[in-house]
């Protein structure tokens, strides 16, 4: 199983791709590269360390750096494969508790693999990133809180484990315990819903002869609180309720149809299991993630508002939760798919699970692709990056002062061949707030809300626009280059022109 699980990590590299840079990637290793060296970004700083503030991860990379003396970008890669081996493992110890056998047990890791940068619905997350961030130790380690909670209501961990220590409750209740304090310290978020989702099993298998009941306890305390928030969220500026509305995966009244199918399919997926009677654990946990995913829709409905006079709660994002619940919908469906065909006495369908598995890796491929069509696959420390706007990043960072204020097209990083490839952390140069990653920043961190308006307003329309215009916004703002796409007019001096972007000096 061990060298199953290598594979697997291996092969999840290699179906779903690796780029550092991109996307929040770039957040979080910038603020990675100001630990290492306080002198870059001196101008918008905020929007570089807010998420250092509250994560763990950003100094724990920057110390790594440190102590190894091994270059930032091969410890971004060596994260990466950690985390994946780290979520296979926990995935692996998840399903030891639900299904018995390693081929069944094989079946679900390989589905969460193959299913690794699955979209949860429309909240902005895919199971797990083709970079790493917080969530890449935070998902592993909520995992395996949920799987020693299992331990807890089943007695499995007997026979899962040999020691005393596990002998009784204390052992999988401190070790549940410490697996979400690490997940809070890396991701506070995230691991709150999955401590949610550990209270939630825990407490529906202990009152198992009053379901009613504590299902009603359970949603009006989780009402009770979101009421509470909602009630005390203090007054926000037109700047705070502007970066809220950037974020339209808030609110459900702004999700398409379509998307609606991302919360209802898992649920229903996971109804079918229950009700397949896999195992008690697996019944408890397909119950306690359907009921918790309804709760959480419901606060959403009740509380998050886009016309609404706060956005405390939309702000908290309560259908999250849903990420831990679709991880354990892959697991439970790939085992359970696996340990049905291998128990058939067709032959042929034993050979199912692994073409399903090579069906989906497949288009999970082609999705990758499609996403990042000018970058290479795997952004390997020692290959050269092609992406024409990285190569622009890049010779911004060689040949510019290091207190040098870029502007950029406010929603860079959504133009047709730019790959969401981060700016910041690749040119190692400050540049006025954009609108889609800054953005997220601000509508979670108030008060970076009224610079990042200003940023955004000063940048948009900034390829089509006159130099008049330009100047007249970028300049008092203290702007001195601008990266421009190459066939927008300017008759300020460019540098450098790759055919796709131009790096120009903003001269008064």
């Amino acid at each position: 199983m061990r060298l199953a699980l290598a594979v697997l990590t291996a092969l999840t590299l290699l179906v779903h791709g690796y780029h550092p840079l991109a996307e929040d990637g770039g957040l979080y290793v910038a603020g990675v590269e100001h630990l290492l060296h306080p002198t870059l970004f001196p101008h918008d700083t905020a929007f570089v360390t807010a998420l250092t503030r509250f994560s763990l991860f950003a100094p724990l990379l920057a110390e790594v750096v440190r102590l190894t003396h091994v270059s930032l970008p091969w410890v971004l890669l060596i994260a990466d494969l950690a985390s994946i081996a780290l979520t296979l493992f926990a995935a692996r110890q998840l399903l030891r508790r639900c299904l018995t056998g390693d081929a069944a047990q094989l079946g679900g890791v390989a589905l969460l693999a193959a299913w690794w940068t699955l979209p949860v619905a429309a909240t902005s997350l895919m199971l797990m990133d083709p970079y790493v961030t917080a969530r890449s130790l935070s998902t592993p380690l909520s995992l395996l809180a949920i799987a020693y909670a299992l331990d807890l209501i089943t007695g499995k961990s007997r026979v899962v484990h040999a020691s005393q220590f596990y002998r009784d409750e204390w052992g999988p209740a401190t070790a549940c315990i410490t697996c979400l304090f690490l997940a809070a310290l890396f991701h506070p978020l995230m691991a709150v819903y999955a401590a949610a989702l550990v209270v939630t099993l825990i407490a529906i298998t202990r009152a198992e002869h009053r379901r009613l009941l504590c299902w009603t306890l359970l949603t009006a305390v989780a009402l009770s609180i979101a009421a509470t928030l909602h009630a005390l969220a203090p007054h926000e500026s037109p700047a705070v309720t502007a970066a809220a509305h950037s974020r339209y995966y808030w609110f459900l009244s702004q999700w398409h149809w379509y998307e609606l199918l991302g919360l209802a399919g898992p649920l229903t997926v996971l109804a079918l299991l229950w009700r397949s009677h896999l195992c008690r654990a697996a019944d408890a946990l397909c119950q306690a993630c359907i009921g918790l995913g309804l709760i959480a829709i419901l606060i959403a409905v009740l509380f998050a508002h886009d016309a609404g006079a706060t956005h405390l709660v939309a702000r908290l994002q309560p259908l999250r939760v849903f990420l831990p619940l679709y991880a354990v919908m892959a697991l439970l469906l790939g085992g359970a798919l696996t340990q049905r065909a291998l128990q058939s006495p067709r032959r042929i369908l034993h050979w199912l699970p692994a073409a399903a598995l090579l069906a989906f890796a497949g288009v999970m491929l082609l999705a990758q692709r499609a996403a990042f069509p000018a970058s290479p696959h795997i952004e390997a420390p020692w290959r050269a990056n092609t992406n024409p706007w990285s190569r622009a990043f890049l010779w911004a960072r060689d040949h510019t002062p290091p207190d040098a204020l870029f502007a950029l097209y406010a929603d860079y990083i959504s133009v047709p061949g730019e790959d969401a490839q981060s700016f910041r952390a690749t040119a190692l140069r400050s540049v006025l707030p954009d609108f889609s990653k800054d953005g997220g920043e601000a509508s979670i961190a108030p008060e970076l809300a009224a610079r990042w308006q200003q940023g955004v307003a000063a940048q948009s329309g900034l390829f089509t626009e006159s130099d008049t215009l330009r100047e007249a916004r970028l300049l008092p703002l203290g702007v001195t280059w601008m990266l421009l796409l190459s066939s927008a007019v300017t008759a300020h001096p460019c540098p450098y022109d790759n055919g796709t972007v131009k790096v120009c000096r903003l001269t008064p």
